[in-house]
């Protein structure tokens, strides 16, 4: 019998390649969407996914769409991530044995990711989980790991702005840095599905390599021969100035995503995995010389 499974950010940035991953696996997929959205409208028909309205606050609601429901996936945005409880609530509840939680990025693991108040509602989530498991046993959860999204990263220019030629250069650009591109990150998910007991209860981190700034840099411009146009920036300072905007109230957003750089490009947070894979488990590979070049060829 086919894995069933539920899906709860269809639409976003991560869910089409996580969906997309699941269905080749062969998966039955539910396909949760907020009630009134029509996000899910544009998506391809497929015998093994159905979609269900829910209302993200309402439990009861919740527990009706994942009975019978074995795994549930989050990739709810960070923006609506206090949902996160009531779908823990539901998933409980409907006897999930899995739930894979939106961890997906930094390593939260590491305390001063974990500090960050751009992860705060993860962190309070993945409190909530743990708490949970240890009393109810047959309820478990993984966070997922991966670095930056490297194809998708490079493509709104969060990495580097290969379209334009230019980038700002986060301490230095040596630092190195663990990225994994979407479709990976949808395999590895697959891969955790396909390996519960392996993944039960823990952190899982997976990578196509390491890589930094001035690497990728340089990658283009053997691919084109175009120079680049840079600036340096310290994430220290950024994380400075994102503190600061909090206190005033001011540029929430922004200082949000400064959060995100500081825990993404500074070596101090440690964003490279490096000795801590879980590549082999979840079936992922690192990519070769050659795969990282036609990758990076697509993106100018």
């Amino acid at each position: 019998m086919a894995v069933r499974v539920a899906l709860a950010g269809a639409t976003g940035n991560m869910g089409p390649a996580i969906l997309q991953a699941m269905l080749d696996a062969g998966f039955e997929v539910t396909i949760l969407t907020r009630q009134g959205s029509t996000s899910t409208d544009s998506l391809p028909v497929n015998s093994n996914q159905r979609i269900v309205k829910v209302d993200y606050s309402d439990v009861n609601v919740l527990k009706s769409a994942l009975q019978g429901i074995e795994v549930v996936v989050s990739t709810l945005a960070s923006a609506a991530l206090d949902t996160q409880k009531p779908l823990v609530d539901a998933a409980l509840a409907a006897g999930v044995k899995r739930i894979i939680p939106s961890d997906f990025g930094s390593d939260l693991d590491n305390p001063l990711d974990r500090k960050l108040p751009v992860f705060r509602g993860k962190v309070e989530t993945q409190e909530y989980l743990e708490e949970l498991a240890k009393s109810n046993p047959n309820f478990t959860y993984t966070h997922m790991y991966n670095g930056l999204f490297f194809d998708w990263g490079i493509q709104i220019g969060l990495i580097v702005n290969a379209k334009e030629h230019k980038a700002t250069i986060y301490d230095g650009g040596d630092v190195p840095i663990s990225m994994t591109t979407l479709s990976t990150i949808g395999n590895a998910v697959v891969g955790v599905i396909n390996n519960l007991d392996a993944t039960k209860n823990r952190a899982v981190r997976y990578h196509n390599g390491v890589f930094s700034q001035n690497k990728l840099i340089d990658m283009f411009k053997k691919i084109d021969g175009k120079d680049w146009t840079t600036e340096q920036a310290s994430t220290a300072e950024i994380e400075k100035g994102a503190y600061e905007a909090l206190e005033k109230g001011e540029n929430i957003e922004v200082a949000m995503l400064d959060f995100i750089r500081r825990a993404a490009f500074s070596k101090e947070h440690e964003p490279a995995f490096t000795g801590k894979l879980d590549n082999e488990i979840l079936g992922v590979k690192e990519m070769t010389n050659e795969e990282v070049v036609e990758m990076l060829k697509g993106l100018l």
